[in-house]
């Protein structure tokens, strides 16, 4: 690589490092703010906090590294161009690929880490995110709610215990699940106890009733049982298809291309599997396409008295109008 190059690799590489982590730190903090009940009202510590933000951050930052790249493209060129050294470079007979071959080659680095994000570094995080969570509805029945107090983990969902054994069993349970906006149902029993199997929790309920109501003009169906386990995964905000029916973002490239047979998220959403196949490999392709569109728009040599910031504002417009076309069509 000719020096020219190289120079102009660093002034890209050391602002798509600066802004890429601004951007990162932004979303962390974003998502440490609203993920801030963990510790307030389900009863974790701060490091359960780090470690639930953290686990969602590499999903976010195979969209944000993209956008990065093309902001330290553009003003890697517009910084050039600013200098006259793009007029220089031009006068002294250098081609085009002088200046596109460093920064094509920082979009392919970016496209091969987006491309290890999408395929490792997201399904492990969001599987791994997944088991905190069971493990946060086991912690908030089994030792964080308080006796006589009504807990709620999140909007009409309300857990209340009357007492807790020494062995951690619960005594007086009420659960009232009024979460879908057209059916509620209650559980009341005597006695609970939280259970782990397979990665998965249970709560356990013996010598109890079920209040539920499938709509607001029916009556309220009650149920009474000796023995009723439910899977506490059943109480997350996401919808899932059971302990380890793995939703098509969480799950690796293979287990995406041939989903198990039993899978009810398969069944019901097979184009949600097609439709992250294709946004796992197009994604890649994001980096290359904004820096070939930064050096369409801000690459040309212009003289210091003309205004630049036209073309960066055209040349973003059109990267941004791709994206967002990216999603609308997955």
């Amino acid at each position: 690589m000719r020096i020219i190059s190289r120079y102009v690799f660093r002034q890209a590489a050391g602002s798509l490092s600066l802004i890429l982590g601004s951007l990162g730190g932004i979303v962390w903090i974003a998502l440490a703010l609203k993920e801030l009940n963990v510790v307030t009202s389900e009863g974790q510590d701060a490091l359960m906090l780090v470690k639930i933000t953290s686990l969602a951050l590499p999903n976010l930052l195979a969209v944000i590294a993209p956008f990065a790249l093309l902001i330290a493209t553009m003003h890697t060129l517009n910084r050039l161009g600013g200098d006259s050294e793009l007029i220089v470079l031009t006068a002294a007979g250098s081609p085009v690929s002088t200046l596109a071959r460093p920064l094509l080659l920082l979009a392919l680095l970016v496209a091969l880490a987006v491309g290890f994000v999408n395929h490792v570094a997201q399904p492990w995080s969001l599987q791994k995110l997944r088991s905190y969570i069971i493990e946060m509805r086991a912690d908030l029945l089994g030792k964080v709610i308080q006796p006589g107090r009504f807990s709620s983990p999140e909007s009409n969902l309300t857990f209340h215990i009357r007492e807790r054994d020494i062995n951690g069993d619960l005594r007086g349970l009420l659960v009232d699940d009024k979460r879908k906006p057209k059916e509620s149902q209650s559980y009341l029993a005597e006695r609970g106890t939280i259970a782990k199997q397979d990665g998965a929790a249970f709560l356990i309920m013996n010598e109890g009733h079920i209040l539920r109501r499938t709509a607001p003009t029916e009556p309220v169906q009650i149920i009474a049982f000796d023995n009723y386990t439910v899977n506490l995964d059943s109480f997350e905000k996401r919808e899932q298809g059971g302990a380890h029916d793995y939703k098509p973002r969480e799950r690796y490239f293979d287990q995406l291309v041939n989903p198990e047979a039993t899978s009810g998220l398969y069944k019901r959403y097979k184009g949600q599997f097609r439709a992250e196949l294709h946004e796992r490999l197009s994604n890649p392709l994001y980096p290359i396409a904004f820096v070939m569109i930064a050096l369409a728009a801000v690459g040309q040599t212009q003289s210091t008295r003309e205004n630049r910031n036209e073309r960066l504002v055209f040349g973003f417009l059109i990267a941004v109008g791709m994206r967002i076309g990216g999603f609308a069509v997955n």
